[in-house]
């Protein structure tokens, strides 16, 4: 008799334990799903909160919200059928709102480690910022975009076609104010300048600080539409600063500088995540 209330227990948990194992192997895809969206939606949210289009999405997921939980309220079938056929178009606004945040996730998408095999001469970088520092102790404004798995051919295009091997005089004589290709930006690709005098994108962040001008903005543009590492030398300060995914990492010693290109080199996206250091401050991080 007493070695029944024992039997029922260890019967009830096997029981537990046997519904628990049905419940796992009947619904574990559920689970993965789950876990799956749950990650895209974290790091998409990641990704967009800095980006211009976030308000614009943050009023629009506003709007429909607070007229979706009326129309449930209230019963207003009208305005929950025109919502139902709304959420097409919506998404084709989303895209088309979001269209350069898109572009730049599918070129990193194709721009892994994996797919990627540019890898920039040491020689030439140590060169590079020789050159540079030259460059900014005499104010002379100049532009770098440093490729890496992406082929910055259009943008190489829109410039002269050079195939130089890096060195400080031609550096400097390219940045020369009077010379003709000064305005532009030199596209450096496995230790040699490919172009100069090319055209960048411009980026269209919001940044606060004014000082900031349209050589910096062409920097976080041709960082935004490739995985390229843009370099930026001011005309008007002679500060060192570095552009990757957009985000501008302004008035940089040139140590700190070339530890922040060689981190993004060997860890790729990975570096951008890191905290902001000292040595100089990152903007265009919030929109």
């Amino acid at each position: 008799m007493r070695n029944k209330p024992a039997r029922a227990i260890v019967s009830t948990q096997q029981h537990g334990a046997n519904g628990m194992w049905d419940f796992l192997t009947k619904h574990w895809r559920d689970g993965v799903e789950i876990l799956i969206l749950a990650a895209l939606a974290y790091h998409g949210y990641l990704f967009f909160r800095a980006t211009r289009g976030a308000r614009i999405l943050t009023g629009l997921l506003v709007l429909l919200l607070s007229l979706a939980l009326i129309s449930l309220l209230l019963e207003l079938s009208v305005i929950s059928s025109l919502l139902q056929r709304f959420s097409v178009f919506l998404a084709i606004a989303l895209v088309i709102i979001f269209q350069p945040e898109l572009r730049r996730v599918l070129a990193e998408l194709g721009s892994s480690r994996i797919f990627s095999f540019n890898r920039p001469d040491p020689e030439a970088l140590d060169m590079l910022m020789e050159a540079m520092q030259q460059l900014s102790s005499r104010r002379c404004g100049a532009l770098f975009a440093l490729k890496r798995g992406i082929d910055l051919k259009p943008y190489a295009e829109s410039g002269v076609e050079l195939d130089a091997v890096i060195s400080n005089e031609l550096v400097t004589t390219i940045f020369q104010p009077k010379t003709s290709l000064h305005d532009g930006g030199a596209i450096i690709d496995q230790g040699r300048i490919s172009a100069a005098g090319c055209v960048f994108p411009v980026s269209q962040r919001e940044i606060q600080d004014r000082a900031i001008g349209l050589r910096h903005r062409a920097g976080m543009g041709i960082s935004e539409e490739t995985d390229a590492i843009a370099l930026v030398v001011s005309e008007e300060t002679g500060a060192l600063s570095l552009c990757f995914q957009g985000k501008l990492e302004h008035d940089l010693e040139p140590a700190k500088l070339r530890q922040r290109i060689n981190e993004i080199l060997i860890e790729g996206s990975d570096a951008a995540l890191e905290p902001e250091s000292e040595g100089g401050h990152e903007l265009g991080a919030s929109a």
